[in-house]
C-alpha cells in the first residue's frame, strides 16, 4: 500500500471518528473543512497531496495563459486560421503562420507591430520537402512546438459525379494529405514536451451536405483520423481533438456562395451570409472568432483531459 493511500485512510478515519462523537454537526462539507484544518496541523508536509477522500476547493487559475508555448497554424492567411493566430498570440503564444499566400506576411507584420511574436512561413503543405524545411526552421528559431492547428482546407461544391479527378485530388490533398504531412513532421518535436493538436473538421464531417462530396469525404476523414491520433499519441501527453465549425464568414464561404448560385453579384453577398445562419437555433452565421475561441479552449489547460473529441461550434446547426 502506498504512503499516499495510507495517509488518505488515516484522514478518513479522522473524519469518521469526529462525526461519530459530534453528531450535531451533519453538513458534509463542514466536516471535511474541520478535518482538513486538523490534518494540516497534524501532518503539514503531506497535507497538500490529500486531494482525494476529502474536501478540496477549486481555485481560480489562468488556464488560458499560453506564455512560453509555440504554435503552428496552417491556412493562417485568412478566415478561421487568421483568427486563431490572433487569439493564440493574444494569450502569449509564439505563432508560426503557414500559408501559400505571400499576403500572409502583411498580417504577420501587423501582429508584430502590436507586440505579438508571430512569423510567416510560406509553405506548400502538400509538398513534404517544403513542410520538413518549414518545421525545421520553426524549431531552430523557437526550440519547440507545443500547439498545432491543422486548419488548411478547400472545397469544390459539386456532386460526386460532377467532380473531375483533379478536383477530387485537390480537395483531399489540401485537407487530408496536408494534415498528414504537417503532423508527421511536428509530432517528433512535440513528443519531447507534450502538446495539443487541433484539426479543423466541419459539421459536414459529422453529417452529409449537398453538392460537397469531396469536402464531406475530407472532413469525415479528419474527424476520424483525429480519434486515431488521440489513441496513438496520448502516451506522449499529446492531446488531439477536432473543431467542427458550421457556416462561418470566411473567404471560402463566400466562394461557396458563388459556386452554388447563392451569390450572383456582389450585392448578394450580405444577404447570402445572413441566410446561412437563419435556420439554426442561434440564428446567425458564425464569425471566425467563434471558432478561434473553441480552438483556444482545446489547446489550453482547461481541456487537459479532453482528447479524441469532436467539438462542434455551429450555433446548434446539427443539433
Amino acid at each position: 500500500m502506498s504512503n499516499s493511500t495510507k495517509r488518505s485512510m488515516r484522514f478518513d478515519c479522522l473524519v469518521y471518528f469526529l462525526r461519530k462523537n459530534i453528531p450535531s454537526l451533519s453538513n458534509f462539507d463542514i466536516w471535511h473543512k474541520i478535518c482538513f484544518n486538523i490534518w494540516r496541523k497534524l501532518d503539514p508536509q503531506n497535507f497538500i497531496i490529500l486531494n482525494f477522500g476529502g474536501y478540496t476547493m477549486i481555485e481560480r487559475k489562468d488556464h488560458l495563459d499560453l506564455t512560453g508555448k509555440v504554435a503552428v497554424v496552417t491556412g493562417a492567411g485568412g478566415g478561421i486560421g487568421k483568427a486563431v493566430v490572433e487569439i493564440l498570440s493574444a494569450y502569449g503564444a509564439k505563432v508560426a503562420m503557414l500559408d501559400v499566400s505571400d499576403k500572409t506576411e502583411e498580417k504577420a507584420q501587423e501582429l508584430r507591430d502590436a507586440g505579438r511574436e508571430v512569423d510567416f512561413y510560406k509553405t506548400n503543405i502538400v509538398d513534404e520537402a517544403d513542410v520538413e524545411k518549414t518545421i525545421s526552421a520553426i524549431v531552430a528559431k523557437w526550440g519547440r512546438i507545443d500547439i498545432l492547428h491543422n486548419n488548411a482546407g478547400t472545397t469544390v461544391r459539386k456532386t460526386i459525379d460532377e467532380l473531375s479527378e483533379k478536383e477530387w485530388d485537390f480537395v483531399l490533398d489540401v485537407g487530408l494529405k496536408g494534415l498528414f504531412l504537417v503532423s508527421k513532421h511536428v509530432i517528433p518535436h512535440m513528443k519531447k514536451t507534450g502538446g495539443s493538436i487541433v484539426n479543423t473538421g466541419s459539421g459536414w464531417g459529422l453529417k452529409g451536405g449537398d453538392q460537397a462530396a469531396a469536402y464531406c469525404a475530407v472532413k469525415g476523414g479528419i474527424v476520424n483520423v483525429t480519434r486515431a491520433m488521440a489513441i496513438d499519441l496520448g502516451q506522449y501527453k499529446i492531446r488531439v481533438n477536432s473543431i467542427n465549425p458550421g457556416d462561418t464568414v470566411t473567404p471560402m464561404m463566400i466562394q461557396e456562395g458563388w459556386e452554388t448560385g447563392g451569390i450572383k453579384c456582389e450585392a448578394d453577398i450580405e444577404k447570402f451570409l445572413e441566410s446561412c445562419g437563419s435556420d439554426r437555433p442561434i440564428a446567425r452565421i458564425g464569425q471566425p472568432e467563434d471558432i478561434a475561441n473553441g480552438v483556444l479552449f482545446l489547446v489550453s489547460d482547461l481541456a487537459s483531459w479532453v482528447t479524441g473529441a469532436a467539438l462542434v461550434v455551429d450555433g446548434g446547426g446539427i443539433a
